[in-house]
């Protein structure tokens, strides 16, 4: 689980894909252009939290490094409607070639930002955390989890190979929840170890194991009210208790009222409502 908003690793590979998506063999109609350097801004066209500068930045590195780009504001700043974001200078026919490309990187992991914040905006103040998932665009899963901690959440596991999460299924395999997580911790070592209940029953056998956090799935507020109860009396070591299903912004407070510790919401990466930017020579 990583909550630094460190900047992924695989940035100019995702870009140079989106570029040959995009342009392929070559932009027909750039060559319509003037060789010559011209000046643009992007705009924002509605409140929105900043995020993706970087996979802006690479796109046109890609296509000609004379380009240059000035931020008027960083990753994760709360922007107003017809806001100037940067301005770009350089080759009129680059700039128009990966205008398409950097505004979607732009509007994607915008709009994922300004989700994870209004989430993160609305548990404030209880001890509640957001959590992202693993629903997300394919190809632009750590681009998406970078701008979720931009926007203020939390990354849970970025892949089946960095933590563990036992469900139905494995438990039926084992014969018991006990048995599963002994096994879970023998072949996966120290990562994060996490346990799926559907009941009161299932949480109160979870709670005897080893597994560092459980996950409440589809519990109703009631529900999640008594797991918190019945956690908070085990004498065991203390376990985290993970809200999911169902999370939408009108029920996310309440949801964080009961006592639990995370939250996680899947809307915040797979519900990506593109963020309007417009670019304009200038």
């Amino acid at each position: 689980m990583t909550e630094a908003p460190d900047l992924p690793g695989d940035i100019a590979s995702v870009v140079a894909r989106a570029l040959a998506e995009d342009i392929g063999s070559g932009d027909l109609t750039a060559g319509l252009l003037a060789e010559r350097n011209v000046a643009a801004e992007v705009v924002l066209k509605e409140h929105a939290v900043l995020c993706g500068t970087a996979w802006f930045d690479e796109v046109f590195r890609q296509l000609d490094d004379s380009v240059a780009i000035e931020w008027r504001h960083p990753d994760g700043a709360a922007l107003e409607p017809e806001t100037v974001v940067c301005r770009l200078t350089g080759p009129a026919r680059a700039l128009l070639s990966g205008e398409r490309t950097a505004l979607n990187f732009l509007q994607t992991l915008s709009s994922t930002a300004t989700a994870a914040r209004s989430f993160a905006a609305a548990v404030e103040g209880t001890a509640a955390r957001i959590l992202d998932t693993r629903k997300t665009v394919p190809g632009l899963r750590s681009a998406q989890k970078y701008a979720t901690r931009r926007g203020g959440a939390v990354n849970h596991r970025h892949g089946l190979y960095d933590a563990v999460l036992i469900k139905e299924n494995h438990i039926a395999a084992h014969g018991s929840v006990a048995e599963t997580v002994r096994l879970a911790h023998e072949l996966a070592g120290s990562v994060l170890i996490e346990v799926e209940v559907e009941n009161l029953e299932q949480l109160r056998e979870a709670l005897d194991t080893d597994a560092e956090r459980l996950l409440l799935d589809n519990f109703t507020l009631s529900m999640l009210r008594e797991a918190v109860a019945i956690r908070d009396a085990h004498s065991g070591l203390r376990k985290e208790l993970e809200a999911s299903g169902g999370i939408a912004l009108a029920n996310v407070r309440a949801v964080a009222d009961t006592g639990v510790d995370w939250i996680s919401v899947g809307a915040i990466t797979k519900n990506v409502s593109a963020t309007d930017f417009s670019m304009r020579i200038v």
